[in-house]
């Protein structure tokens, strides 16, 4: 009994020292599969658009909707394709949310490329699945196809089931 003691908490002590570690880990993300094709509703406080670079800059409360998926943050940079006939990509900055039920992450910065499916989250990412808790430096997540990646220095709390 003490030797299976022993060896429970040994392996505890490597699997603790690898998870922390770790440089990457990847994760299912989103319980439904995005469609980037589907219209983008944005809701601020302000808008401010500059004709010359074709961008849109929502500030204050700002909030996103595409589908299931909703971004929010402080402030969103819309930045239009070349022919202007749709959107690239969105910027958003200071206190970005992103939930994509049932998951969700935060962060400091994310950028959104629509035709992709891909948002990328830097700066203290913290990404929410359940009672599971994980964080990095770095989140790509994929909506279509509902995986994403941590990267950076990557920490997970697993929450136990009940035995």
């Amino acid at each position: 009994m003490f030797y299976f003691r022993f060896l429970l908490i040994g392996f505890a002590l490597v699997t603790g020292a690898l998870s922390a570690t770790a440089q990457e880990t990847q994760v299912a993300f989103g319980a439904v599969k995005a469609d980037p094709s589907l219209p983008v509703e944005v809701t601020s406080e302000k808008l401010n658009v500059n004709q010359e670079d074709g961008s849109a800059e929502f500030q204050g409360n700002v909030i996103v909707i595409q589908g299931e998926m909703r971004l929010t943050a402080e402030r969103v940079l819309v930045i239009y394709n070349a022919d202007r006939s749709g959107i690239d990509r969105l910027e958003a900055t200071e206190d970005v949310v992103l939930v994509s039920p049932p998951d969700a992450a935060e962060g400091d910065w994310a950028e959104y490329t629509i035709d992709s499916g891909v948002i990328v989250m830097k700066g203290n990412v913290l990404l929410t699945q359940g009672p599971s808790i994980i964080s990095g430096d770095q989140m790509n997540a994929n909506l279509t196809t509902g995986t994403a990646t941590m990267t950076g220095r990557v920490k997970t709390i697993l929450q136990p089931g009940d035995n």
